[in-house]
């Protein structure tokens, strides 16, 4: 990722940034960003300066997702040791080191942000809504609640409901905001934004169940991380909730309603129909 480069923090903070960040990964949470923008917008605003502005927000929203693993798989947390086939960070480094390079991806995300709509024509106060609306997906209303609640969980039985509520802020949120974002910067009416929004929900919850039918039936090798640890841990997962077979199905349709959602979209939304099915096909 070109964008760190110019980053001048401590040298090992810094690798260990990179480390993460460049370890590979499916890109998914940026390239919905890209391709909700290109679903509202025509192709010569997209040969513009703007599409430019956009790769810096989609880098800055890999970069918050990234520092969300890293926390993630902290001793404190989950305690992997593999993440994209390699060694997770506090594992390449160690655990301080890791804490903080999660902390710097984060805010350097913000200030990736925020000096891109300094410089861009555009009206900043678009950016200053991609700000608020990742800073809200990604704090104590979404990402970090739904982490808590998981934890809470943890050798508790919950029902369905309260599986969907923790995982629509673990794993939606995120998803949710930034297909909105890319669509606020494209100019998405509100009827398109509201259809985005229910697909944004729906591949979601599909992308968490698929996790969690993986976490059974992956193979470590393709994933890059350990299976089985959700029941090593006593979590609640959709297959042990509801079968294996039975999470399968409910992916499916999960997909079904994401696509049925932008039936309306002409040819610019291909994008978000492949990797809506991507999500269900996917074998990490």
């Amino acid at each position: 990722m070109e964008i760190l480069k110019e980053y001048s923090g401590s040298a090992t903070v810094s690798a260990a940034m990179r480390h993460s960040v460049m370890a590979g990964g499916k890109r998914i949470r940026p390239i919905l960003c890209i391709a909700a923008f290109e679903a509202v917008t025509d192709h010569e605003t997209k040969r513009s300066n703007e599409y430019g502005d956009l790769i810096d927000v989609a880098c800055a929203i890999e970069m918050t997702h990234t520092y969300s693993l890293i926390h993630d798989d902290l001793p404190a947390m989950d305690n992997d040791d593999l993440r994209r086939g390699k060694p997770t960070c506090h594992k390449a480094f160690d655990e301080a080191t890791a804490i903080l390079a999660g902390d710097a991806l984060l805010t350097h995300a913000f200030e990736i942000i925020s000096l891109t709509g300094i410089n861009s024509k555009k009206d900043n106060r678009i950016y200053l809504e991609i700000i608020r609306r990742l800073a809200w997906a990604t704090g104590s209303r979404g990402m970090i609640e739904g982490q808590m609640l998981d934890i809470h969980s943890e050798n508790k039985r919950l029902s369905i409901d309260e599986i969907k509520r923790i995982h629509s802020l673990k794993t939606g949120a995120l998803i949710e905001s930034v297909i909105y974002c890319g669509a606020l910067f494209g100019g998405g009416v509100p009827r398109q934004m509201e259809r985005l929004n229910r697909y944004a929900k729906n591949i979601g919850l599909a992308f968490q169940v698929t996790d969690d039918i993986l976490n059974v039936v992956g193979n470590p090798d393709e994933m890059g991380k350990a299976a089985g640890s959700d029941e090593k841990r006593n979590k609640n997962a959709y297959p042990s909730l509801m079968g294996l077979d039975e999470s399968i199905g409910f992916a499916g349709k999960l997909i079904d309603a994401a696509l049925e959602s932008i039936r309306p979209f002409d040819q610019r939304c291909d994008p978000l129909r492949a990797v809506a099915q991507y999500i269900i096909d996917r074998k990490k």
